[in-house]
């Protein structure tokens, strides 16, 4: 958990162009436009089962359950943004385990997806047609409750790289799943994700992009099993945004899992992800390019 703050502190310390807000407490109304009624009300309340908090892996408090509402509305905000602006990012997010009706792995309500909920009925109130998304998952656990959220939905399309014989070990049916061998490393992880995101390309074209930019591939995290070297992690950044850029498609980050045995390995590792979005910000601010994204 002290990664979160520890960003928060390199952010404002190395990178003082990035705008930092605090997370908007995310409404009732929107976490049940994904999840269901009777397991937002436990998670309100405290009334959850103890097996089902087990599942999540925290112990129920009245600050957890603030924290998970947080941590969505921060993804709900910054998909505003992104939409205004071309880019956006949340400290945390990425809680792609959680389901409909469970939490799991970590994850409590599914940011990216409520937060994609929110985006559709957005476009519809405005009557600007339909909008199509994509989530990008290149967390290194496949994103389980994201897949079975919107499997039957065409108009979000799942992409998942990640570890084949890691967590979940039980995996759900994305739109694109590319399982990745233990000890995968820069070479290979790299061809895997071009290959992903042309076949993206072919299948759909986004006007969203939810990136899941989790550093658990990197090769001395404790629980990613892949050898992703910090240049990897950064390259693969660089293709997402540089896809993105290409289609002039806005794009939400999240940084999902990290978890390295020193977390300051973990927070520079975000820290990177957060710079190259930075640069993809001003990209998009130069040569009046804003025009091609909204």
């Amino acid at each position: 958990m002290r990664k979160y703050a520890l960003l928060r502190q390199a952010l404002a310390r190395d990178l003082p162009q990035v705008n930092l807000l605090p997370a908007p407490l995310a409404t009732v109304a929107q976490l049940q436009l994904v999840h269901t009624v009777d397991y937002v009300d436990a998670i309100e309340a405290g009334s959850i089962a103890p097996a089902a908090m087990r599942e999540i892996g925290f112990p129920w408090s009245a600050l957890l359950a603030q924290r998970a509402r947080r941590s969505v509305g921060a993804t709900v905000a910054a998909m505003r943004s992104a939409l205004r602006t071309g880019v956006a990012a949340n400290l945390a997010g990425g809680t792609h385990h959680a389901y409909a009706d469970k939490g799991g792995g970590f994850c409590v309500f599914n940011d990216v997806a409520v937060a994609a909920r929110v985006a559709q009925r957005t476009f519809h109130a405005a009557r600007r047609g339909q909008l199509q998304i994509a989530v990008v998952d290149l967390d290194v656990h496949q994103g389980n409750g994201t897949a079975r959220i919107f499997q039957n939905d065409p108009s979000v399309f799942t992409l998942s790289l990640h570890g084949e014989k890691n967590f979940p070990f039980r995996k759900e049916v994305s739109d694109l799943d590319v399982g990745l061998p233990d000890g995968c490393a820069d070479q290979a992880y790299l061809a895997a994700l071009d290959a992903a995101l042309q076949t993206l390309e072919q299948r759909v074209r986004p006007n969203l992009v939810f990136y899941l930019a989790g550093v658990d591939p990197y090769e001395k995290d404790r629980l990613g099993r892949l050898k992703l070297s910090a240049a990897g992690l950064a390259a693969r950044d660089q293709r997402v945004l540089d896809w993105c850029w290409a289609y002039q498609c806005p794009v939400v980050l999240v940084m999902a899992g990290g978890y390295a045995s020193e977390v300051q390995e973990t927070v520079q590792l975000q820290l990177s992800t957060y710079r190259a979005a930075l640069s993809h910000w001003q990209r998009i601010h130069s040569q009046s390019a804003m025009n091609g994204y909204l």
